[in-house]
């Protein structure tokens, strides 16, 4: 019997782009006076995109969107069907299967999709019986074709809109970059020419993943961390992938939510996010080729700022409302003078938050985290000496997953053995931070005393020190607001009275 033929796979490639700025509708000028696309004749179209899925949302939980795109304008409409299939949201440059069809009218056609794979995904068709209209972006497409040497082609498309679920909406504000031919390091180097002039953040999320955020209420929650689970034969270079990938998306989501939510959870989470990344590329840096790894030292002004923000954040509200009734205890004056200190904390939160705004609109860093991006999709391509060295053995993955952690929780009980010194102290803190990170991305190759014994004491062991240390930061900074002398001296004999734990 012959066998049917397999179901050819176009590939969308696609780099995603968010852009931070308080001025999106000047943006088509501005990117228009880019020396990229000065010269090049834009396309103006609004899109209205209909997407279904079922009631259960089989088709979100699989990663298969299936929608409906009408162009032009409600009176000459031209109608297309589009099935995507596959996928990452942990990254900006997404590789998708696409399978895209005219259509005569504004209904789903479930035969344009017997050429695709959905009979596998359907193959009864129930899933298409139950299909309903579950979310709408709507936005006016400004495009630019750029063609580049060796036979790349890039469209590079800003997107002004907004997605509405149910009877909630939310702007869109982005600029996709999607490959027509050619090499995907194409997409890096159009991005990499647009961000000399205009600020950019890599997005991990299509416009749909955003949708569905929007429709279970979870369109502005903090991004936390999700390890991934790494097999123990899998190559050195791609679990490192797979580790500083994820990281990495942490914390460039909730860079991406500070323009828009003033939770400081969210902040926690992105400052969260780049220290797991850095103490990653610390773990995994004898195993990456040296030399390739980007500079980031344009972020360090951005990463100044959310520190500062973060020590006044857990001041005024974690370590300073403990201490609040010992103070204050039912004086009239002292309560006069603690709320004056709260609300000059709360002004400096406000102005640290326009700072981290103004650093997040300075094209230098998008193209530093730009950076970042292209070289975590190259990592599988890199080998370094201990990649080489750890595949000498049965499970090299495995391996040197376990020495690597050994070794970190050396290092800790070594700078805990001279804890009553402050810098050791410090040193054991960062050591527990570093292991508890360590275990937790791991977490799949290692013996289980090193997850059950081992993560709960780095665990605890950063919490004990983290609090000694909040503590006397939050009467650094209440004394450097000028506030009240004896509420001052107050702050400071807590903390000098709080004693380390042992």
């Amino acid at each position: 019997m012959k066998l049917p033929a397999p179901v050819p796979r176009p590939e969308e490639i696609e780099l995603k782009l968010a852009l931070p700025t308080a001025d999106p509708q000047g943006l088509a000028r501005r990117l228009a006076r880019t020396p990229l696309l000065a010269r090049r004749k834009p396309t103006q179209q609004p899109l209205h995109n209909i997407y279904y899925d079922t009631p259960g949302q089989d088709l979100y939980e699989e990663r298969v969107a299936l929608r409906l795109r009408r162009v032009g304008s409600s009176t000459d409409p031209q109608w297309r069907q589009t099935l995507k299939m596959g996928g990452r949201s942990d990254s900006a440059l997404s590789h998708r299967g696409e399978w895209e069809v005219p259509l005569a009218g504004a209904e789903l056609s479930r035969e344009a999709l017997e050429a695709t794979p959905w009979p596998e995904f359907d193959p009864d068709g129930s899933r298409f019986d139950a299909l309903a209209p579950c979310l709408v972006t709507a936005f006016e497409r400004t495009s630019w074709t750029v063609r580049q040497r060796g036979s790349s082609v890039v469209e590079v498309s800003l997107d002004i809109g907004q997605v509405v679920a149910g009877d909630q909406c939310a702007p869109l504000c982005e600029l996709e970059l999607e490959l027509m031919a050619g090499d995907p390091a194409a997409l890096f180097e159009v991005a990499r020419q647009i961000a000399r002039s205009v600020a950019v953040l890599p997005l991990n999320t299509s416009k749909s993943e955003r949708g569905y955020a929007l429709l279970q209420n979870r369109l502005r929650q903090p991004l936390r961390a999700r390890p991934p689970a790494l097999a123990k034969g899998m190559a050195l270079p791609l679990a490192a992938q797979l580790v500083l990938r994820e990281m990495f998306c942490q914390f460039t989501s909730n860079l991406n939510l500070l323009s828009q939510s003033d939770d400081p959870e969210v902040l926690h989470q992105a400052r969260v996010g780049w220290r797991r990344f850095k103490s990653a590329v610390r773990l995994f840096k004898p195993a990456l080729a040296a030399g390739q790894m980007p500079d980031w030292q344009a972020l360090a002004p951005l990463l100044a700022f959310i520190g500062e923000l973060r020590d006044i954040d857990v001041a005024r509200t974690e370590t300073l409302p403990a201490l609040a009734d010992a103070y204050r205890a039912g004086s009239a004056q002292r309560a006069e003078k603690w709320r004056t200190m709260l609300q000059a904390l709360s002004d400096a939160a406000r102005l640290q938050r326009k700072s981290i705004g103004h650093a997040l609109e300075v094209p230098a860093v998008g193209a530093t985290l730009l950076a970042i991006t292209q070289w975590l999709e190259d990592l599988p391509r890199q080998a370094g000496p201990a990649d080489h060295e750890a595949h000498a053995s049965r499970h090299p993955l495995r391996r040197w997953a376990r020495q690597r952690v050994d070794r970190l929780h050396r290092n800790m009980k070594r700078a805990l053995a001279d804890s009553a010194h402050p810098d050791s102290l410090h040193r054991a803190r960062i050591l527990a931070k570093r292991l508890r990170y360590a275990i937790e991305a791991l977490q799949s190759l290692l013996p289980g005393r090193h997850v059950e014994r081992w993560l709960p004491k780095a665990t605890r062991l950063q919490a004990d020190i983290g609090a000694t240390r909040d503590l006397q930061q939050a009467g650094v900074l209440a004394a450097s607001l000028e506030i009240d002398p004896g509420l001052a001296e107050f702050l400071r004999g807590v903390g000098v009275g709080q004693q380390a734990p042992r």
